[in-house]
C-alpha cells in the first residue's frame, strides 16, 4: 500500500520540471503537484556561483547565455517573470561577448588575433583553399552547410522555416536526417577547413557526427553571423529558482534529496519509491536527460519498453572550469594600436573569448553582474570551456567519474583540493572545488595561449564535469537516421493510454539550450490543454 497518494509526480527540478511544474498548478490549483529532486538544489544544468572573494561577479558553471532573437520561449518567460518578481528579484541581462578582434588563437603552435583570419590570412596554419582561405571558422562552415542545403542561409528565414528544409533535404541523393554533420561536411569542404572549424571554433562535438538535418539548423541558429547572445546578472539558475518559488507561492510542493527508483503501473496509477516512501501518482512527469532516465530504467522495467524512444539522441559531454585572480592579468595580451594621425593606444583583452587547440579550448574573460569588463581588482576567468574528446584530459586530474556524491558535494570530495578561505560566504563554491593538479594544469596552459611565462597565482578555482551521473552530459544530439520531428512528439507521451509524460531539452528541436526544455514542456503543456505563455 502507498504510503501518499498526489495528482502529479514530476521528477527533476531543472527548468522543463519546475516550468510544467507551475504551468500544471496554475491551471489546476486543486490538483497536488509535487516535484521530486534527487539533488538539494533547483537548476539542472543551469548552476550559479559566487566566487567568495569577487561579491560582483557570478561563475556559471552550467547554462550561462541566451539567444533572445531566435529563442522567443525563455524570452517571453523572463518577460512573465518580471511582470511577476518584485524589483530586487528581477531577471537582468547583459550583452555576452564572444569573439573580439582582438582576442587571441594559439592553433598549432602559431598565436594569432582573431582578426587574422580574415585581415593576414596568411598567417593562419592550415592549409586552406583558395575559397576558405580569408574567412573565419564560422564562416567556412556556414559557407559547406549553404553548399549542402542552397538557400538554407538566407537571412530572411524563420528558425522553423531552415528546420523544415533540412529535414525535407537530401544530399548526393540521400536523405540528410541518415547521414551524419561530419561526413556531408567532408564532402564540400578539405579536412584542413574542418580541423579550422572545430579548433578555432572552440567545440569538437557540435561538428561530430551526429544528426546533419538537425546539426545544420542547430549550427545556424547558435553559430550564426548575426548571433547576439545575452547573459544573466545574478546568474541563470535565478529563472529556475524564481520560478520553483512561484509554484509553490501557488501551493505546489518541490522535494529535494528526494531520489526516485521502481517506477511502475500498479493498478490504474503509477507507484514508485522515493525519500523511503511509496509514493502513488495518476500521472508522472519525467524532466530528464536520457542519462537519467537510462539510470531510472534500471529499477524500472516501464521504462524499458521506451527505450527505442530514450535512446533516439546521445549525451555529449561538456566541461568548465573557473578561476579567480587579484587582478586580470590577461588584459597585458593586448596590443598598442597606432592611428593615422600618428598617435598610439594600448588596446587590452579584457572581453569575450580566446580559443586554442590544447585541452583548455575556450577561455572566457569573464564579465561583472552588470556586463562590464573586470579591468582592475579581483577578476575571474572561464579558464577551460571543453567538450568531446578533450574532457578525457581532465580526468586525470579530477576524481573518477560516475562516483557517488557524498554529503552535498555534486561531485566525489577531492582528496587534494585547490583550497581558498574557508567561511560560509565559500560553502557553495567548494562544493565544486578544482584539484590542484587540475588548476596547475590549466595554469600552464592559459600561460601558453597568453603568451607569458607566468600567470598570478589562483585564488580560488571550481570546476563542472557535467558528464558524471545522473545527467551523462551537457547537452544531447539527435542521432543519425532519427527523424526528430517525428520523435519528440512520440516521447512526449511514449506508452499509449498511460499518463507517462517526458520533456526536457535532449528530444527538442534546440538541445543544449533552456529553449529545448520549454519546447518540450509546452508540448507536454498542451496534453493537458495549457496554452505557451503569451
Amino acid at each position: 500500500m502507498a504510503d501518499e497518494n498526489i495528482d502529479i509526480a514530476i521528477i527533476g527540478a531543472g527548468v522543463s520540471g519546475v516550468y510544467s511544474a507551475w504551468r500544471l498548478k496554475q491551471a489546476d490549483t486543486s490538483s497536488k503537484v509535487v516535484v521530486f529532486e534527487a539533488s538539494d538544489r533547483i537548476g539542472g544544468r543551469l548552476l550559479s556561483v559566487r566566487p567568495p572573494d569577487i561579491p560582483n561577479m557570478v561563475a556559471e558553471l552550467g547554462g550561462m547565455r541566451i539567444l533572445p532573437a531566435v529563442q522567443p520561449l525563455i524570452a517571453q518567460l523572463i518577460e512573465t517573470l518580471n511582470h511577476t518578481l518584485p524589483p530586487a528579484e528581477q531577471i537582468e541581462l547583459y550583452d555576452f561577448p564572444v569573439d573580439e578582434p582582438i582576442n587571441l588563437a594559439y592553433l598549432r603552435g602559431v598565436y594569432l588575433r582573431l582578426a587574422d583570419f580574415t585581415k593576414e590570412p596568411h598567417k593562419v596554419p592550415y592549409q586552406l583553399s583558395f575559397l576558405d582561405r580569408g574567412e573565419t571558422a564560422g564562416s567556412i562552415i556556414i559557407n559547406a552547410i549553404e553548399q549542402i542545403v542552397p538557400g538554407i542561409t538566407a537571412p530572411h528565414l524563420s528558425e522553423d522555416e531552415r528546420r523544415q528544409m533540412a529535414q525535407q533535404a537530401s544530399f548526393a541523393g540521400e536523405p540528410l536526417y541518415k547521414q551524419g554533420f561530419w561526413n556531408v561536411l567532408l564532402r564540400v569542404i578539405n579536412s584542413e577547413a574542418y580541423q579550422l572549424g572545430v579548433d578555432a571554433g572552440g567545440y569538437n562535438s557540435t561538428l561530430t557526427n551526429w544528426n546533419a538535418a538537425d546539426a545544420i539548423p542547430w549550427y545556424l541558429s547558435d553559430f550564426g553571423v548575426n548571433a547576439r547572445y545575452k547573459g544573466f546578472s545574478k546568474g541563470f539558475q535565478e529563472v529556475p529558482k524564481s520560478v520553483a518559488n512561484l509554484f509553490m507561492q501557488a501551493g505546489g510542493e518541490v522535494r529535494l534529496g528526494a531520489s526516485v527508483s521502481g517506477l511502475e503501473w500498479v493498478d490504474g496509477a503509477f507507484e514508485f519509491e522515493a525519500h523511503g516512501k511509496r509514493i502513488r501518482a495518476r500521472q508522472v512527469v519525467l524532466a530528464m536527460p536520457r542519462r537519467s532516465i537510462d539510470l531510472l530504467g534500471q529499477t524500472s522495467p516501464l521504462l524499458q519498453e521506451i527505450q527505442g524512444l530514450t535512446s533516439s539522441v546521445t549525451p555529449r559531454p561538456l566541461f568548465k572550469l573557473f578561476t579567480t585572480y587579484n587582478s586580470p592579468w590577461w588584459r597585458a595580451s593586448g596590443y598598442t594600436q597606432t592611428h593615422p594621425d600618428g598617435s598610439s593606444a594600448f588596446v587590452p583583452v579584457e572581453a569575450g573569448r580566446s580559443v586554442t587547440d590544447l585541452p583548455v579550448r575556450q577561455v572566457y574573460y569573464w564579465p561583472k553582474s552588470d556586463g562590464n569588463p573586470a579591468t582592475t581588482g579581483p577578476s575571474m576567468l572561464l579558464a577551460s570551456y571543453d567538450d568531446g574528446n578533450n574532457i578525457g584530459f581532465w580526468d586525470g586530474l579530477r576524481p573518477q567519474r560516475r562516483q557517488p556524491r557524498q554529503g552535498n558535494h555534486e561531485v566525489p570530495l577531492l582528496a587534494d583540493p585547490f583550497i581558498g578561505v574557508d567561511s560560509d560566504a565559500e560553502l557553495e563554491w567548494s562544493r565544486y572545488r578544482a584539484p590542484r593538479r587540475m588548476v596547475a594544469e590549466a595554469t600552464r596552459q592559459l600561460a601558453t595561449v597568453h603568451g607569458l611565462s607566468y600567470t598570478p597565482e589562483v585564488r580560488n578555482a571550481a570546476f563542472r564535469d557535467w558528464g558524471d551521473d545522473p545527467y551523462g552530459g551537457g547537452w544531447n544530439s539527435w542521432n543519425i537516421g532519427v527523424k526528430s520531428w517525428e520523435v519528440k512528439e512520440q516521447i512526449v507521451q511514449p506508452l499509449t493510454n498511460r499518463p507517462l509524460f517526458i520533456c526536457g531539452e535532449a528530444y527538442s528541436d534546440a538541445q543544449g539550450w533552456v529553449e529545448g526544455a520549454l519546447q518540450t514542456a509546452n508540448l507536454l503543456l498542451k496534453k493537458f490543454g495549457i496554452d505557451p505563455l503569451r
